[in-house]
């Protein structure tokens, strides 16, 4: 055992990793069967995914992409969210191990782990020291816009663990001068994991890495254009990417070619564009300073605009900068710095934000006159792009964007503590990657965590899951059939439903119903509810006056009503009367 640890300090680090995942998590290690961290929302949809494919794949041995039974009769897509095949198949073997919410909880942490690994692999490769690569690795794994993302329950963006194989993969292939297959299969698998992990990922990549390369290839390595070994390890790690990257979009693109993935209003995009403070600011779910940055600062978005890389590593990133020639590191500074800059720019939108509020520049005279208003936004190329990039105005939430400029001033502050840590010999050197690390933790740290929300399913459930009849399920009223809960109690029911995850983009026959089941209780609605084919229908009482109404309006159209299971009242369908 001791010759595989000293062989082998990848081990080392990954235990590192998950013993600080442990202790910075705390005290989800003891409650990863039963609990979510924060309040049920997203993550109870991961949780839902993961068990619907440890089913489709192990149980009923079936596709797992073929829902035919959310959205019921229409059918319903994954590709609607974000799939994350790559985090599902995390996920996956944990659900032998545990419950659904067992495994979602360790592919979560997984996720902090395994990104301050490759992280450190990263940094390990370019400087040769581990104690740079491991500072480098504890600041990228804990990233304020990390745990954001973690405690909101976004499985797809906690995902961040491919960014750093990919580029450094990929930094080796704008360098090289022969063609290097080693380089070739790394980048093309970590491009295609990209993809499987989220959809939104794959695209800013794609685009921050063209924009990037374009700039330090046509200014600082124009000679690589006529070097075919460049141009093979380019093709050759694009073929290798596209079977992962076919399999990742396929079910977007079908989506799209049905036409039911509209783009987004530029409203709502300009709404979710980065302010400046968002990559200024302390975190807010900061132990210590996050309550007085929520009180003196607008933090509406910060889960999505958590995007500080933290005093230490932008003070690293200022050494490695100014220091690149003594690293011999001048390419990777160079593509580092330019592709952090896109990222931000892009990230800041459609126009320039200062603490969640649009700068805008004050008109007088004739030019407001002839504009038709009073002040004008500072437009930002992600204003241009909304309306000539494929697929830009599919985009909702520009500031995640930010993660490139993360992963660049992550492993930038990798480089700058590696020439810091040169100069310190014995003693010296350990107690400055202690001191850093130290302050990097408590930079980052979100203390101990205190809202956990305990998973559980209704009464209702269970006595569905044990009726025969395999009819559908109708959930009134009609706004909770969207609600990520409800699809995870198809879990337990295992029934049919009318609903489905639908805020993203709303399926055809929800559109279609709406106006009709919004006015339950009514006459209209029990009837287009039957001929849905349900056969069973819960009503939250919660939501309605008088439960006595309701009541005699199924009974008057031949249901039974069979009693009140916790706030459902549960009515069935008699079938002799279909």
């Amino acid at each position: 055992m001791k010759n595989i640890f000293k062989r082998t300090p990848v081990l080392w680090v990954f235990i590192y990793f998950v013993l600080l995942t442990i202790a910075m998590t705390w005290p989800l290690v003891t409650r990863m069967g039963d609990s979510l961290v924060g309040m049920i929302g997203d993550n109870i949809y991961f949780v839902w995914m993961i068990g619907w494919f440890k089913e489709a794949l192990f149980v009923q041995h079936v596709n797992p992409f073929n829902i035919w039974f959310l959205n019921y009769p229409e059918g319903w897509s994954l590709a609607y969210t974000e799939i994350t095949q790559a985090n599902l198949a995390l996920a996956l073997p944990f659900t032998f191990l545990g419950n659904e919410i067992f495994a979602y909880n360790a592919a979560m942490m997984l996720t902090f782990a395994l990104s301050g690994l490759f992280m450190s692999i990263w940094v390990k490769h370019l400087t040769n020291r581990w104690d740079a690569a491991l500072i480098a690795g504890t600041i990228y794994a804990f990233l304020p816009y990390h745990f954001a993302h973690f405690r909101i329950g976004h499985l797809n963006l906690s995902g961040t663990q491919w960014f750093p194989l990919f580029f450094m993969g990929l930094l080796e292939i704008l360098q090289l001068k022969k063609v290097n297959w080693r380089y070739i299969i790394l980048t093309g698998i970590s491009l295609g994991l990209i993809a499987l992990t989220s959809q939104y990922y794959f695209y800013m990549c794609v685009l921050v890495t063209g924009f990037s390369a374009l700039i330090v290839l046509v200014f600082k390595q124009r000679e690589q254009f006529k070097n075919l070994a460049f141009w093979k390890n380019i093709i050759f790690s694009a073929l290798v990417s596209l079977p992962l990257i076919a399999a990742a979009v396929w079910p977007y693109l079908q989506l799209f070619g049905q036409g039911d993935m509209p783009d987004r209003n530029i409203s709502i995009v300009r709404r979710y564009s980065a302010s400046v403070t968002d990559f200024l600011l302390p975190s807010t779910d900061h132990f210590l300073l996050g309550g007085w940055i929520g009180e003196h600062f607008s933090r509406d978005l910060w889960i999505e605009g958590s995007l500080t890389i933290g005093f230490v590593a932008l003070v690293l990133l200022f050494i490695a900068w100014r220091k690149r020639k003594e690293l011999q590191q001048e390419t990777v500074m160079r593509f580092l710095l330019i592709g952090l800059l896109v990222a931000v720019i892009l990230a800041m939108g459609t126009d320039l934000h200062w603490n969640e509020q649009s700068v805008e520049i004050p008109l007088r005279g004739l030019l407001a006159e002839k504009l038709g208003r009073d002040n004008l936004p500072i437009p930002l190329p992600g204003y241009l792009f909304f309306y000539v990039l494929p697929f830009f105005a599919k985009l909702r939430a520009l500031m995640r964007f930010g993660i490139l400029a993360l992963v660049f001033s992550s492993a930038a502050a990798g480089l700058g503590a590696s020439w810091l840590l040169q100069r310190k010999n014995g003693k010296a050197q350990i107690a400055t990657t202690a001191l850093l690390l130290g302050l990097v933790v408590f930079e980052f740290y979100p203390g101990v965590y205190q809202q956990f929300d305990q998973v559980s399913y209704r009464e209702a459930d269970q006595w569905l899951a044990e009726q025969a009849d395999d009819r559908a399920l109708m959930q009134f009223p009609y706004e909770l059939l969207e609600d990520q809960e409800h699809i995870y109690y198809q879990l337990i029911n295992k029934k049919p439903f009318v609903g489905g995850f639908f805020n993203a983009f709303p399926p055809q026959q929800y559109r279609e119903i709406k106006d009709v089941m919004e006015q339950f209780p009514s006459q209209e609605s029990i009837m287009l509810t039957e001929s849905l084919g349900v056969g069973t229908v819960f009503v939250d009482e919660t939501y309605y006056e008088n439960d006595q109404e309701i009541i005699d309006l199924f009974e008057s159209n031949k249901w039974q009503y069979i009693m009140q299971m916790g706030n459902e009242l549960v009515f069935t369908f008699e079938a002799g009367d279909e």
